[in-house]
């Protein structure tokens, strides 16, 4: 299959790279500066399962991709932050061709309903990972345990031959990546987690074991993490007994210092999330599902946003 990975950052430069290292044919659509520092330095992941340094990547920028012979890939990775999505879609739309598939690797499922609609549901698998990542301030990729994985499927269900092909064309490449048949249930599930922990995170302004500390701390995580859960069983989805279990572990931890990376960009006085992941979750929410403290921390991750935008202009 020949990949296009969309930008080279901390998510999709680790799955890129691995995939690039382990023989795949990849290339990376990145801006002109990123594309200076992967010509100068190569493409450098540090992690726990090994380190490496990749020269000669390739790489193309989004005006040259209708100038190519071949423009189109087999297989679009896609992973930048939600609010990049529209202008990522402007860059690597002429490389989607009659049998490319798109695997997203974003949070929540708003950009499941966008890509569909710009390209067809035929064209667009469900898709979620697992991996704390960052860039370091060398640009390398700095892995920061040693959990990576992908899961992707049919958002339809079952495992269709094209599902299968990714499947072999992902594995094998030093992460693990499984097809799965129900890649819906496991998005929802992941959707929970994540907006229980930032919503909760952020509201409160600290770590899981902060929270905890607090009175009343461990009232208001399983608060909203049940508002959440109502969300997705109002849609359909029952979160499975072991997935709250493993849940309840990592929310409930004493002395945990967990936090969202929603947190981390808060505190970074940087753009958040919090639409497509608190705001979506809220939007699916209906008229009978109490969904209260969802709304609070969304409201107040809503006037961080104004402020920010007050204070720059």
């Amino acid at each position: 299959m020949k990949i296009l990975v969309v930008g080279a950052g901390a998510v999709g430069g680790y799955f890129g790279g691995r995939l690039a290292q382990a023989g795949r044919d990849v290339t990376f659509l990145v801006r002109a500066g990123r594309a200076s520092e992967l010509a100068r330095d190569g493409l450098i992941i540090r992690s726990p399962l090994g380190d490496v340094t990749l020269k000669d990547v390739s790489t193309v920028q989004a005006e040259q991709l209708g100038a190519q012979v071949e423009p189109y890939f087999d297989l679009i990775l896609l992973s930048c932050k939600a609010y990049d999505l529209a202008s990522a879609i402007t860059s690597f739309a002429p490389a989607v061709g009659p049998n490319t598939l798109i695997l997203p690797l974003l949070n929540g499922l708003q950009h499941m309903d966008v890509l569909q609609q710009r390209f067809g549901s035929e064209r667009v698998l469900g898709g979620q990972c697992l991996i704390a990542s960052t860039l370091g301030p060398d640009r390398a990729i700095v892995h920061l345990n040693d959990l990576a994985a992908i899961a992707f499927g049919a958002p339809a269900g079952g495992i269709p031959p094209q599902v299968e092909a990714v499947a072999q064309t992902l594995q094998g490449a030093g992460f693990d990546a499984n097809a799965s048949d129900t890649i819906m249930q496991l998005m929802w599930e992941k959707w929970v987690f994540l907006a229980t922990l930032a919503g909760s995170t952020c509201l409160f302004r600290g770590a899981i074991g902060d929270i905890l500390a607090a009175p009343d701390g461990a009232k208001m995580i399983d608060r909203l993490w049940r508002e959440c859960q109502a969300v997705a069983a109002h849609q359909g989805y029952i979160v499975r007994p072991q997935v709250l279990e493993r849940t309840r572990q990592m929310l409930f931890a004493p002395g945990s210092a967990l936090t969202a990376s929603m947190l981390r960009d808060v505190e970074n006085d940087a753009r958040t999330e919090a639409d497509p992941i608190l705001g979506d979750l809220l939007a699916r929410a209906g008229e009978t599902v109490d969904v209260t403290l969802l709304r609070v921390a969304y409201t107040h991750l809503k006037t961080y946003q104004a402020r920010r935008v007050r204070l720059a202009g």
